[in-house]
């Protein structure tokens, strides 16, 4: 049975306390991960199912998350579609995709490649408590691109659509993408969420349209399944305008730190808002910490039931290698105690 309090988010009905989890919460903060990465590589842990399921296991177990996320990477994809990928510890690739050579470089589409995740899913899902939820995630197109191309440390309102990077996107990524979600979910994630943490890079207007590219390949074909994420300045009254007015679409989205939680549970009227506790608070040291905690959690309270309904408690981005597992133990119990 996944976990109610998800469920509820899902549902968007009125809960005391919310349902926790972070945005890589199986990484390098973590004894556990340590641990296995003595003995094993990156691509290894994702590869083999038995331990992608041991990964994303780890967490629940010591941090009693609600919800275990599929251990994978979002580059994967590009491996797939031909592209020479190595992680030596982070994501090298042999020649970077550019305008010029991606026919060259995007010569496969073989998702039968990708079916380490499926099994790993089947594996996760087997091994987890009956009061957990199972999620996948795949890269949002353009992260994924941006990656490939090399861009993906350019900053906000920093890059143009030209018709071949268009061209890549609706020919290649995205259809690959698209099927990627349909075999998690056949798999056994309850919700697939795309995390876009580049789209920020793409100009207004072009975010806008690539936007409603995403929404009708890979969001649409999957009813109220597929969750978005982005951060960093990006056009969030963007987003939430497809969220509300494609209600049956949108499982929710996620939130940075920088953008109110508040507003955005205010606007949203369909879906979970995941988010959006300070990534670098968590990190910070102790007194800070708490402090900043204890800000986030009567700022919430303050809110009713019916106001911060759909409400999925997390970070807002990825925990940080640095962060003391002490604090996420901390954070948990205080979100429970606080919200029960």
């Amino acid at each position: 049975m996944p976990n109610y309090k998800f469920e509820n988010a899902l549902a968007r009905k009125p809960q005391s306390c919310p349902p926790i989890w972070f945005m890589r919460q199986a990484g390098r903060y973590h004894k556990h991960y340590q641990s296995l990465r003595k003995k094993h590589s990156f691509e290894e842990l994702c590869k083999k199912p038995e331990l992608a399921a041991e990964t994303a296991l780890g967490p629940i177990e010591d941090f009693d998350f609600d919800v275990a996320i599929l251990f994978s990477d979002i580059l994967w994809p590009l491996q797939a579609m031909g592209m020479n990928l190595v992680f030596d510890p982070g994501p090298k690739f042999e020649d970077i995709l550019t305008e010029q050579n991606f026919k060259k470089l995007l010569h496969k589409k073989d998702l039968r490649f990708m079916e380490f995740q499926s099994e790993a899913l089947h594996l996760t899902k087997e091994k987890l408590g009956h009061d957990k939820s199972l999620i996948g995630f795949v890269g949002g197109p353009w992260t994924v691109l941006s990656f490939g191309m090399g861009t993906n440390k350019l900053g906000s309102n920093s890059i143009s659509l030209t018709r071949e990077k268009n061209f890549m996107l609706e020919e290649f990524i995205i259809p690959f993408l698209q099927k990627n979600i349909s075999m998690q979910i056949e798999a056994g994630a309850e919700t697939v969420m795309i995390f876009d943490s580049s789209a920020h890079q793409l100009v207004d207007d072009d975010f806008s349209s690539y936007l409603e590219k995403v929404v009708e390949n890979m969001i649409k074909p999957f009813e109220q399944k597929v969750g978005y994420y982005a951060k960093e300045e990006v056009d969030y009254n963007c987003i939430i305008s497809h969220a509300n007015n494609n209600q049956n679409s949108f499982a929710g989205i996620g939130i940075d730190s920088q953008t109110s939680l508040h507003e955005t549970l205010k606007k949203v009227d369909h879906g979970f808002v995941q988010g959006n506790f300070d990534e670098l608070k968590i990190l910070a040291d102790s007194n800070e910490f708490h402090q900043a905690l204890d800000h986030f959690i009567e700022d919430m309270l303050a809110l009713s039931q019916d106001e911060r309904v759909g409400w999925v408690c997390g970070l807002g981005h990825g925990i940080n290698k640095d962060t003391p597992e002490k604090h996420v133990k901390h954070f948990v119990s205080q979100i429970r105690q606080a919200f029960k």
